[in-house]
């Protein structure tokens, strides 16, 4: 496999970490016990909400597996917690009470987060796994996700666990394999076998990584993720492979199946105003543009954020309010639009093929004249049923909106605007 097909591989895998849209980010804590469920071998831990909880954490921990360190995690939706201080090891209980009560309410910071972070609301007290034995301990890098190249699973691997993946591929490509699994027949044993050989493992610690990458392939299928990242993956010094960390999503649209796992869903992680419009039926994901877009229609959403691009704008979201567009779907539509300041226009581009133009129209006008008003120019481009009946209402509100009905009109009307 090339350097530029890896780096694009691993590109859709982070797409796939951070993208919102048809999936769910899960917490460290909740991947490790899915993992667990399937057999997987994991770093244990018990969450704690409080420094209170986790110093009791703490003891029971000590108790039933003897480790006598404990490493104090940060729980939140992004990678490279321990680069912004999320993630630090306790020597002892008043350590554990200490760097949990400055852990726990911070503001983290991470590669992957936004400049403003992320608020912390619970840690994982975990045991610490990196204890003296007969031999070093190795950390791995693993993940399972879709090479939608091929349309088959993959397990990308390295022997440089603990790194930015993406760092790897770009200085020592070399170091980063791939193994794919064909749907028909499932993960093979010759494939784990495989793996557990490029890693460099030998004896014990080879037998228990095919365990180990069997069990983890299992916990992806069974659990329908688009998504299992464990970095690292650790050799202990007396040869165990566990995860030490779990970086999962789950795909939304098979939530029905695992009823248990939409239990798992934590909304103080995502986007407020995205968990808003889910909760009214809306498809709506945050883009960081300057033009708010309405439309009906996946595939006419793609093709209106491409108009506003040619136009020289960028889209602020993707808002699909499907067939339905009477007045009050509409005003909730731009009330959620109107919710990013980074606003300048909007664009509401809308197909009447299920509803009929002209009463998109009106209720575009009664949301207008309803919400009072409405400081950024709208362009509105109606085609279909009655299209022309629509553009006369637009036309003849009295309203701050720009009609238009050819794709070219609109994408002229809101460079215009834009200027």
């Amino acid at each position: 496999m090339s350097p530029i097909v890896l780096l694009s591989i691993l590109h859709l895998l982070f797409l796939s970490c951070v993208t919102k849209d048809e999936s769910m980010n899960l917490h460290e804590y909740q991947g490790k016990e899915i993992l667990n469920s399937f057999g997987v071998d994991i770093q244990r831990g018990i969450v704690a909400q409080t420094s209170e909880e986790a110093v009791a954490a703490a003891k029971k921990l000590t108790e039933e597996t003897g480790t006598s360190w404990h490493v104090i995690k940060a729980q939140v939706h992004a990678g490279g917690r321990g680069k912004g201080g999320g993630v630090k090891l306790a020597k002892s209980l008043e350590d554990v009470a200490r760097i949990s009560g400055e852990i726990i309410g911070m503001q983290l910071i991470t590669p992957q987060t936004s400049a403003e972070g992320k608020t912390v609301h619970q840690v994982l007290v975990a045991e610490d796994v990196y204890y003296p034995g007969a031999s070093e301990p190795q950390e791995f890098y693993i993940s399972v996700l879709l090479n939608r190249a091929t349309g088959r699973n993959m397990i990308m691997y390295s022997t440089e666990g603990g790194m930015d993946i993406e760092t790897v591929a770009e200085q020592t490509p070399e170091l980063i394999f791939t193994e794919e699994i064909d749907p028909a027949v499932g993960l093979q044993g010759f494939q784990a076998r495989k793996i557990a050989f490029n890693l460099g493992l030998s004896g014990q610690a080879f037998k228990q990584m095919t365990k180990f990458v069997a069990a983890l392939y299992q916990a992806y299928v069974g659990s329908d993720a688009s998504l299992f990242e464990i970095n690292p993956v650790l050799k202990t010094s007396d040869d165990r492979v566990i995860a030490v960390d779990a970086k999962v999503t789950l795909d939304d649209n098979a939530l029905f199946r695992h009823k248990d796992y939409e239990a798992l869903r934590d909304i103080r992680e995502e986007n407020p105003v995205e968990v808003e419009a889910k909760a009214v039926g809306l498809n709506y994901v945050d883009l960081d543009g300057n033009v708010g877009c309405m439309v009906n229609g996946a595939g006419l959403a793609m093709a209106t954020m491409d108009l506003i691009k040619q136009a020289g704008g960028e889209p602020a979201n993707f808002l699909d309010v499907g067939g339905t567009a009477d007045a009050e779907r509409v005003e909730t539509a731009f009330n959620l639009i109107l919710k990013d300041p980074n606003v300048k226009a909007i664009l509401v581009n809308i197909f009447g093929g299920i509803v009929r133009c002209d009463r998109v129209a009106q209720g575009i006008v009664d949301a207008y004249k309803n919400m009072g008003t409405i400081e950024v120019p709208i362009i509105v481009r109606l085609q279909g049923t009655n299209a022309d009946i629509a553009k006369k209402l637009i036309d003849e509100s009295g309203l701050d909106v720009h009609s238009a009905i050819e794709f070219q009109e609109a994408a002229d009307k809101v460079q215009a605007v834009l200027a």
